[in-house]
């Protein structure tokens, strides 16, 4: 008689009922980016409809915090991946460029909670940003050239400089501060 593995999944359901989402404005792009076949290092389009417990993982390690005994080269990889990450989750059409329509719907959404401001000026916000990138990335740019969107390429520059480290991580319980049994 052989022993059965059983085998626990991720659902989107189980993301959704995770409760430091709810208020988080953005929280149907981080759903997604949990299932993002790019993130998870299975395809270049398209959602998985679960995850196992390894692809769980490897979500979570975009997160990690960055440790002081990483050399730069490994640093530079992590704050590479993590960039990534976030590139992916606001390149939702896959084509690998973030769209001004993309960064508008991420712009209105990371202000829908603010009754302060209106769609129409999360759109200006939004395009004055998208413009800010495209004189960042290209340079002065013709009175008739059209700014396609944000390339990857394009993402390292704009955060260059910002510190995403300590902006996207996850702090994990600290070992060294418990008591250990003896």
């Amino acid at each position: 008689m052989g022993l059965t593995q059983s085998r626990s999944m991720v659902t989107r359901e189980l993301i959704e009922k995770t409760g430091y989402l709810e208020q988080n404005p953005i929280r149907g792009k981080i759903k997604n980016a949990f299932f993002d076949k790019r993130n998870l290092q299975t395809g270049s389009h398209g959602y998985e409809s679960e995850i196992n417990f390894e692809q769980f993982l490897i979500i979570m390690s975009y997160f990690r915090p960055m440790s002081g005994h990483m050399d730069e080269e490994h640093i530079c990889s992590c704050r590479k991946d993590k960039l990534r990450f976030l590139f992916n989750m606001y390149d939702t059409d896959n084509d690998s460029k973030i769209t001004l329509d993309e960064y508008r719907n991420v712009v209105e959404e990371l202000l829908s909670g603010n009754l302060n401001i209106e769609k129409e000026t999360a759109r200006s916000i939004a395009d004055g940003a998208m413009m800010e990138a495209a004189s960042m990335c290209v340079g002065q740019m013709a009175p008739d050239q059209i700014y396609e969107g944000i390339t990857f390429e394009d993402f390292l520059k704009i955060w260059e400089g910002i510190d995403i480290e300590t902006k996207m991580y996850v702090r994990f319980l600290n070992m060294d501060t418990i008591p250990s049994c003896h």
